[in-house]
């Protein structure tokens, strides 16, 4: 099984290599400052934070979080994305499977995990989520947006997707102890068929 988990996370992040520049150039205008405010709005340590962006990409939010003082720290599975990252926001960036985690303990007061998680096969999930609640300090805040679905997994082209709705995400985050702080579907001021994205906060 862990074969074919390891299988199936490195065939997703052979895609974003081959592709990172061309993906850098069609995200790098998304407006995800809903997303970040509401991370960062469920803090309640005192700023500046420690932010970890989990699935940094090419480093677009990774750079937000440093512009407004924060101390943000990327990590990515893709060697192509982790040295853009490093480039283009001038932070840390680590370079790690998200399935073998080796993450600090207690480190971060928030993690950022904006259209990432969706891409970890539902049978490694659970770890994946308790690797990241071991590494928030108590009280600490996880962001997750995923495309929403009715719970269906497999490949979509080259990339591998989960895409749950939100009970069923539910049940994943309380499960790794995680408390529901409040969750939203975009973009906003939509019908919600016209909301593919599903976004929560979570506590530690």
């Amino acid at each position: 099984m862990t074969d074919n988990i390891d299988n199936i996370t490195r065939r997703t992040l052979d895609y974003y290599d081959g592709h990172a520049r061309e993906f850098f150039n069609g995200t790098i205008d998304h407006d995800v400052t809903q997303n970040i405010d509401a991370l960062l709005g469920a803090i309640t340590a005192p700023a500046p934070f420690t932010i970890l962006d989990l699935g940094c990409g090419p480093g677009r939010d990774l750079k937000t979080f440093g512009a407004l003082g924060h101390r943000a720290i990327g990590v990515d599975g893709s060697a192509e994305f982790v040295e853009m990252a490093r480039a283009y926001s001038g932070c840390e960036v680590w370079q790690q499977d998200f399935v073998h985690l080796d993450l600090p303990a207690e480190m971060f007061d928030g993690i950022f995990a904006n259209a990432v998680l969706f891409h970890v096969p539902s049978r490694a999930l659970p770890k994946v989520l308790a690797d990241l609640y071991a590494a928030l300090k108590p009280g600490g805040v996880l962001f997750s947006s995923n495309p929403r679905g009715d719970n269906e997994e497999g490949w979509n082209g080259p990339r591998y997707g989960s895409y749950y709705d939100y009970e069923t995400w539910e049940r994943f985050m309380i499960a790794a102890k995680f408390s529901a702080v409040h969750h939203y579907y975009r973009p906003p001021n939509l019908p919600r068929d016209q909301q593919p994205w599903l976004a929560s906060v979570w506590r530690k």
